[in-house]
């Protein structure tokens, strides 16, 4: 979410530099540069961190709660580009309303889910144990079905959850590789599906 990367914009984002992925100094550029995934990781990290160093008293990492998580996911919406429907407009429930309205932007529930998936990961990846993770919380898991179900019907577009079909036995291994796609947030690139039916 680059949008979220602006909440600390007028100072340095700590961690970014040529030293903060790498273990030590060096000339040499024999690491790999961090995969799309792992940068966004970094920054959104960095980007939370900020906030909580800029938040009314300052918070520490060990100090955050759920409630601060989405204290901070609220606070995101002011970047927001998704124009999300009150319930008293005119275009309410329309996917493709015909006019302009005064409704606010917000963060679509999409790149929140995905934003919560990657600080979740550098919570764990950064020290923090799995089962005190703010971003794992139950009032995280909560809010957010709240902010998918209420943008699906002010913007009248259903969420339907993708489902995982269990592997066939012939057809396993090219489901498997799906899957593993589909679990690194990205797109799915497929060269070839070989498909078989059986008839019963």
């Amino acid at each position: 979410m680059d949008s979220a990367s602006r909440a600390g914009a007028s100072e340095p984002i700590a961690g970014e530099g040529p030293s903060s992925t790498s273990g030590g100094g060096g000339g040499g550029s024999t690491a790999a540069a961090p995969s799309r995934y792992e940068s966004q990781k970094r920054r959104d990290w960095n980007t939370f961190l900020q906030y909580l160093t800029n938040h009314k008293p300052p918070l520490t990492l060990t100090r955050c709660s759920g409630a601060h998580v989405i204290e901070f996911l609220k606070y995101l919406d002011q970047f927001g580009k998704t124009k999300v429907h009150v319930t008293g407009c005119p275009y309410f429930g329309h996917p493709n309303p015909p006019a302009r309205c005064a409704c606010t932007l917000k963060q679509a529930w999409g790149s929140l889910d995905a934003l919560i998936g990657r600080l979740r990961a550098a919570y764990e990846e950064n020290g923090g144990r799995a089962e005190s993770n703010p971003f794992g919380a139950k009032a995280v898991r909560i809010y957010l079905r709240e902010v998918r179900e209420s943008q699906a019907k002010a913007r009248g577009i259903p969420y339907e959850k993708k489902r995982k079909r269990p592997p066939s036995a012939s057809a396993a291994t090219g489901s498997s590789d799906v899957q593993a796609g589909e679990e690194e947030g990205g797109g799915v690139a497929v060269t070839s599906v070989t498909t078989t039916a059986t008839v019963l």
